[in-house]
């Protein structure tokens, strides 16, 4: 997040994921990854907290790149779920006997907090411009984000009173069991899910979110992605929404890919 164009286009939708965001090591070098991999222009977006950009894709600003400070710091995709208080959101973590990281902090986008779930998968708060829940239907835009996690019954009772999931809108948001997986939805679009995954899993990962970016064809991004330096964790694989491939970039951060189902 930051000023800026592309930040006037970014909007905080309550309650959900509603932007993503990584801190990279070397700037230049991540856009050099990301950017032929899934079709990302960039936009400058001068920050207080140092240098950072928007990916651009479609006219849409849909992630963001920013620096990170020391070598020894996991590099990861972190989800902003978006919230009317970051302050009550907050307080809600530490409520909840779980960890608040980092803020509340005030910078040109709204207030935003970094935080860690119960079972330890980290995730942001961002209070910013009010907007609605949309479908973005552009190649390399975040369109499934899904927490791994070995009690999705318990994470959503933790997220859902975090983030105020009841005593919404139902015409506007509603939460369900589909596919095995807790399933999120606003404006009529599923956008996250929590499922089941032991600690350590197929991808070799503890509890976290995992951000899937769209392609047109899953298995030629994860050729390239390859090519570009990065590597597979595992191979290519269908799920009920799409044809999915896990991956990690130049430094190791993880994140997918999917050819969403029509």
């Amino acid at each position: 997040m930051g000023s800026g164009e592309a930040a006037a286009r970014v909007r905080c939708v309550a309650a959900v994921p509603c932007w993503v965001s990584l801190m990279a090591r070397d700037l230049e070098d991540a856009k050099k990854f990301y950017g032929p991999l899934l079709g990302w222009e960039f936009e400058p977006s001068p920050d207080r907290f140092g240098p950072y950009v928007h990916a651009v894709t479609g006219g849409e600003a849909v992630a963001g790149l920013g620096v990170v400070g020391g070598g020894a710091i996991p590099l990861a995709w972190t989800s902003y779920f978006g919230t009317e208080s970051a302050d009550a959101a907050a307080d809600a973590v530490r409520e909840r006997g779980a960890t608040l990281a980092v803020g509340p902090l005030a910078f040109d986008a709204g207030r935003i907090a970094i935080a860690a779930d119960p079972a330890g998968a980290a995730f942001g708060i961002w209070e910013g411009r009010p907007g609605r829940a949309r479908k973005l239907d552009v190649p390399g835009a975040p369109v499934w984000i899904e927490l791994r996690t070995p009690d999705p019954f318990a994470a959503a009772l933790f997220y859902g009173e975090v983030f105020r999931w009841d005593g919404r809108d139902p015409e506007r948001f509603d939460v369900r069991w589909e596919h095995d997986r807790v399933v999120l939805r606003a404006e009529g679009h599923s956008v996250a899910a929590l499922a089941k995954e032991q600690a350590g899993g197929p991808a070799g990962m503890p509890p976290h979110w995992e951000v899937s970016f769209a392609v047109p064809d899953t298995d030629r991004a994860l050729a390239l992605a390859v090519e570009l330096g990065g590597g597979a964790v595992g191979p290519a694989f269908d799920s009920p929404y799409g044809r999915v491939a896990r991956l990690r970039d130049r430094d190791g951060a993880r994140f997918a890919v999917i050819s969403p189902k029509g």
